[in-house]
């Protein structure tokens, strides 16, 4: 539960240094629990020894907010040490889906008094109880993060004012070096309709709340600055169709992004999300998402649902393990790019891709070792790349692949086909899998025809045995009826009466 000293340096080494203070420690001294100081006991110089990384914080009042600053984090850390690791993200979703069951289960309830009922409305509650705790203790996390991220943001700025010389006469102010191409920007745009927009390299490190009044702009482009987040003022872009915010330090995108509705391209590659937003899946308009060299360990749940006009989705070198579901849904699907993940297979729904031309689940290494039998449903597929990874096996639908003209199937210790087959290229591979299925055809109806030819006597002769035995058995059974244990036979009353 430690800040993390790559993604949050400064606090990290804060936090590192807490106990060193130039002040005399209690025995009963608590780093997660520092002792309140009235401003008589606070020292008159720096009581951080941060000079060697940070020499231009010597100002009292600037250690004190960066001690506040620390401090806050320390006593939410300390708490949710205890708490354990985050829920995964569709252990939340199934929690919050649920959750809603049970709000209509409850209604239902409600309605009768017996006994029963009440006993199935405690498990219900009980139940409730559970999904609840999941849902609080993923947003406990959340909470967690974004205080985290807020409070490495805060003491940059408490330095960079150290290093812009506050001598701590006025409140500790955000240092924000607002770039005049920025401010020129915004002024033409509030006298003229600007459409397109290019800070791209600018050394940026904020974004004005400015930006998002102007509604006429339809592409914006903020690559390559030090963006750390995006404003929710970025919704007010109601008709902007290009969004790129690749390389740049960011590790969420603002919920408000889902009300782009006009979005068609969106590029966040180069970043540090280990998510996207659930709201992404709003952006019905999209036709290209680039999200490629983050640290993302899933995509949203419904992405698939919603996302019917993508056409282009790159998601390379990241962190995923699975894909949803309803990426199926993605029926408009050319491109897919998933090569550098840690994917442990594929859905089935990958085979309602019937469009997807480009396919690329390279490198995934040791995780991926086989592919669903849909996957020969990918009728359009002309390229695919699965090398580097732990195949052994191509399913037999593979020979439905009639458009592929391009495989690469290295370094994998294929078995089926044989490494010489896939040497001589993808054709060569179809033929092979097609003469593999036909030969298999023919060895079941052999062993079907001999399955038979054996067990047709044999069952005659049962048969015939069976009917035989049961025969003689109500053979037996009748005549000793009329014939007593000596031999001798028995008088039917009923007879001598009809005689």
């Amino acid at each position: 539960m430690d800040p993390s000293p790559r993604s949050l340096p400064i606090l990290s080494y804060v936090m590192k240094k807490f106990p060193s203070f130039k002040r005399p420690v209690p025995s009963d001294f608590d780093v997660e629990q520092p002792l309140p100081m009235s401003p008589s006991t606070l020292p008159s110089g720096p009581y951080f020894e941060l000079k060697e990384r940070m020499p231009h914080l010597t100002n009292p009042k600037l250690i004190s907010e960066m001690r506040s600053a620390v401090t806050d984090v320390s006593q939410t850390r300390s708490m949710l040490k205890k708490l354990g690791p985050r829920p995964d993200h569709e252990a939340v979703d199934v929690a919050k889906a649920r959750l809603a069951q049970i709000e209509e289960e409850l209604e239902d309830v409600e309605l009768t008094d017996s006994d029963k009922e009440n006993s199935r409305k405690k498990e219900v509650e009980r139940e409730k109880q559970m999904y609840k705790t999941v849902i609080t203790l993923d947003e406990m996390h959340e909470s967690y993060g974004k205080l985290l991220t807020e409070a490495e943001t805060r003491l940059e700025k408490i330095y960079e004012a150290a290093v812009a010389g506050y001598n701590g006469e006025d409140d500790v102010a955000v240092v924000e070096e607002v770039n005049e191409e920025v401010v020129r920007i915004l002024q033409e745009a509030s006298q003229t309709l600007v459409e397109r927009i290019d800070l791209a390299k600018k050394h940026l490190r904020f974004l004005p709340e400015a930006f998002g009044k102007i509604r006429s702009l339809v592409s914006l482009n903020l690559s390559s600055n030090q963006f750390q987040m995006i404003p929710d003022s970025i919704a007010g872009l109601e008709n902007l169709e290009e969004l790129n915010l690749s390389s740049n330090i960011l590790t969420s995108l603002p919920e408000s992004i889902g009300l782009l509705l006009n979005l068609k391209t969106l590029d966040v590659s180069n970043n540090k999300l280990v998510a996207l937003p659930d709201s992404i899946s709003h952006c019905k308009s999209l036709v290209e998402l680039n999200a490629s060299f983050n640290k993302l360990a899933y995509l949203p749940t419904k992405i698939g649902f919603e996302l019917v006009n993508l056409r282009r989705l790159s998601i390379q070198l990241n962190k995923l393990r699975s894909l949803p579901t309803s990426i199926g849904e993605m029926t408009s699907l050319l491109f897919l790019d998933v090569h550098f993940n840690e994917l442990q297979g594929l859905p089935h729904s990958i085979g309602k891709l019937t469009n997807l031309e480009y396919l690329n689940l390279s490198s995934n290494f040791s995780d991926l070792t086989e592919l669903p039998d849909t996957f020969g449903d990918l009728n359009s597929l002309q390229e695919l790349d699965l090398s580097n990874n732990q195949i052994r096996e191509l399913p037999l639908t593979f020979r439905h692949l009639k458009n592929l003209h391009k495989l690469n199937l290295e370094e994998n210790p294929i078995v089926v086909p044989p490494k010489k087959t896939v040497k001589a290229g993808a054709e060569a591979v179809k033929a092979y899998m097609t003469q593999r299925w036909h030969d298999l055809l023919v060895e079941e109806e052999e062993r079907k025809k001999l399955e038979a030819q054996s067990e047709t006597p044999k069952g005659w002769f049962t048969r015939s045995t069976s009917w035989l035995k049961d025969s003689v058995t109500n053979v037996s059974s009748n005549f000793s009826e009329y014939v007593a244990a000596d031999g001798k036979p028995i008088k039917d009353p009923a007879l001598n009466q009809q005689l």
